[in-house]
């Protein structure tokens, strides 16, 4: 069959791409929600919990929620994903594929502007996306442009900043096309996600004061950033798309303790928590003070072992001992007991919302409680290279995020079944932690690395995480793992002629992961959290975030 030569983000072309929670066409709507009890005020501005952004508030430099949730909302791309996950022409008034999916042709709608009032164009984009993708500028995003025509030559040492990737061409004001190395049927989709957003002149002029100020393109713009304390953005009014922005303003703020964070919304002082403390995971959903909400959603929890670790490298070793810890880990009691409920089963590296999602991945026993084959493993792997009594195996967290009683219960069943020194080791934040990751400092230890993700499809999980071009500080494989056949299935994926035919392909690669495991997967966390009681429209998207722009009071 030819393919379709015009994907147009709301036609049928795509739709089927985006299937998550429902089926294509019609209006998206809201996600799971819970209703407050009083009218809601179009200029309240709603506070809600978020962790200190790890690093300058600039798009292509944020791969983590910290600094995610106010750059989102504030920085409006080609296109968005409604609430549903189904995407929607935002920026882009067409983006359109030649019959091989090898060139878009990109036109963007007339009098969008930036928040200090100069026009979005063409150039606002290409421009934007050279910049990140410049080995020069060290974006964590920059594996997102690896695709596009000039990459390999922008991530050479030496190359100039303001180099610019040579499959972008700027044809007028309005339209751009995009030359990729080879097929890809996502690249619509993926366009979706942050780093793709477009940037203002003033950027480069002094890209550091811009990453404390940003200059904004969206529902809501920037007013300030107090670090440790919160980030405030108001409702841009200026905004052209498609979100119906419900109140005045977003207040992120950073709590180093989610417990006080809870009682804060059950006062009445804080409007909106998505991260639970251990202490209100069994009561939070029968609690009377505050509005709940518990289900199933896109977020991954795992932990990487990088491939720098002691007797954890890409070897047969390694492996071995990947596996044996996999295997020592009692995950259903630790959702019951640790979690109780507010997390499902995991039994692959995406989730059950997303299309591809599979409980029969070759090789995916790995996830199972199995203490005697753990052991079993662990032995094997002494002959190759004794574990010395000295040794220990740690799992690092951000103590502001109620992980403690988690990794306490992870490492203590690692512990028992494997009869090994284990134990959890927490830093004070979210973004020394992050800080620590992106800088390659765990070379003794595990480190948490749970994963949100950025467009509904197995490979924005996947080649995110596990893809080659995404090591080494170019993107969010921070335990630097390489293997050569799982980028050959990544790139295959991404030219299957159908949704169906790259999902197989998505699923032959995770057998990969399974046996090598870079990252050990845990369990798919729930969207949940709590809202003040006279808040309206409390609601989780897709991505198993607040919808801020839902919420009222």
């Amino acid at each position: 069959m030819k393919k379709q030569s015009a994907l147009t983000i709301a036609g049928a072309g795509l739709c089927v791409m985006a299937l998550t929670l429902g089926a294509c066409g019609g209006s998206g709507g809201s996600g799971s929600s819970a209703q407050g009890t009083n009218g809601g005020s179009s200029d309240a501005v709603i506070s809600v919990f978020n962790p200190e952004p790890a690093n300058p508030l600039i798009p292509s430099m944020t791969n983590e929620v910290g600094g995610g949730n106010p750059i989102d909302v504030m920085f409006s791309k080609l296109v968005r994903f409604d609430d549903k996950g189904k995407p929607v022409n935002e920026i882009a008034k067409q983006i359109k594929a030649n019959e091989d999916n090898t060139q878009y042709t990109v036109t963007i709608n007339d009098g969008w502007k930036f928040s200090d009032g100069t026009p979005v164009t063409a150039q606002s984009f290409t421009k934007a996306w050279s910049w990140a993708a410049d080995i020069a500028n060290k974006q964590l995003g920059a594996s997102f442009f690896a695709n596009i025509k000039g990459y390999d030559d922008l991530q050479k040492e030496g190359t100039p900043g303001d180099a610019q990737l040579s499959g972008l061409k700027v044809i007028d004001n309005k339209t751009f096309t995009v030359d990729l190395t080879s097929p890809s049927s996502t690249f619509p989709i993926q366009v979706g996600y942050t780093a793709f957003a477009p940037l203002p002149e003033s950027f480069y002029k002094d890209t550091k004061a811009f990453g404390e100020k940003p200059v904004t393109v969206g529902p809501y713009k920037f007013q300030s950033w107090e670090h440790n304390k919160a980030i405030k953005l108001v409702k841009d009014p200026s905004y052209k798309g498609g979100i119906k922005v419900k109140n005045g303003g977003v207040e992120f703020r950073s709590y180093t303790d989610a417990t006080a964070a809870y009682r804060d919304v059950q006062a009445g002082n804080l409007d909106v928590l998505d991260t639970l403390p251990a202490s209100a995971r069994k009561t939070f959903q029968t609690d009377n003070t505050v509005q709940a909400i518990n289900d199933p959603g896109s977020v991954i929890q795992m932990f990487t072992i990088p491939t720098y670790m002691k007797h954890f490298g890409q070897d047969q070793e390694g492996k071995l001992r990947r596996q044996a810890i996999s295997m020592a880990i009692d995950r259903p009691t630790i959702i019951k007991k640790v979690l109780s409920g507010t997390a499902k089963e995991v039994h692959d590296f995406t989730a059950p919302v997303i299309p591809g999602y599979s409980t029969s991945i070759k090789g995916s026993d790995v996830l199972k409680y199995n203490p005697s084959k753990a052991k079993e493993l662990w032995a094997e792997a002494n002959k190759i290279s004794p574990w010395g009594e000295g040794d220990s195996f740690k799992i690092a967290y951000n103590a502001d995020g109620a992980h403690k009683e988690i990794y306490d219960a992870v490492t203590n069943s690692i512990k028992n079944a494997l009869g090994i020194q284990a134990s959890g080791n927490p830093l004070p934040t979210f973004s020394e932690f992050r800080s620590n990751v992106q800088n390659r400092k765990f070379t003794d230890s595990a480190f948490r690395s749970g994963w949100q993700p950025d467009y509904p499809s197995p490979e924005s999980y996947l080649s995110s995480n596990f893809a080659s071009s995404a090591a080494n500080g170019n993107g969010s494989n921070d335990g630097d793992y390489k293997n050569p056949e799982f980028d050959g299935l990544m790139d295959k994926a991404a030219s299957a002629k159908s949704i169906d035919e790259a999902n197989k392909i998505y699923q032959q690669s995770e057998e990969l992961l399974f046996r090598d495991l870079p990252a050990v997967p845990l369990y798919y966390q729930n969207s949940n959290g709590v809202a003040a009681k006279n808040i309206q429209g409390f609601s989780f998207t897709w991505k198993g975030v607040p919808a801020y722009y839902n919420i009222s009071k």
